[in-house]
């Protein structure tokens, strides 16, 4: 059974995923209509710092898919990703540096300068 945690329970969820960013994704999931996609968030090898962050929308929940949900809206996360971003925050920002995601990692030892690579 694939762990479910819901966001407005932050004490029992694996990582945040915030208001922001949950309506963020309902925007564009509503653009792409289809009501079954997901949000899933991802490591993966590469970038600058040795691992990099990526988003993809999603149909299928896999085996040991942690998800969480916010505003009707379903975050996913493999298992070998979760370790890394266990007690992370996902948030999206909209300021004068850009509209973008942003990933807030307690376990990065140290980030490149754009923010889209870390080492662990």
């Amino acid at each position: 059974m694939e762990p479910q945690y819901d966001a407005q329970e932050p004490d029992s969820a694996p990582l945040v995923f915030t208001e922001a960013a949950a309506r963020k994704v309902g925007e564009l999931l509503k653009e792409e209509e289809n009501p079954a996609l997901m949000l899933r968030v991802y490591i993966s090898g590469g970038g600058c710092s040795g691992f990099q962050y990526g988003f993809t929308f999603d149909e299928t929940r896999e085996e040991g898919d942690a998800s969480v949900k916010q505003l009707g809206v379903t975050l996913l996360v493999d298992p070998t990703s979760l370790q890394y971003l266990e007690g992370a925050e996902i948030d999206f920002k909209d300021d004068l540096s850009g509209a973008r995601f942003v990933i807030r990692n307690p376990n990065a030892q140290s980030t490149c300068g754009c923010g889209s690579s870390f080492s662990a």
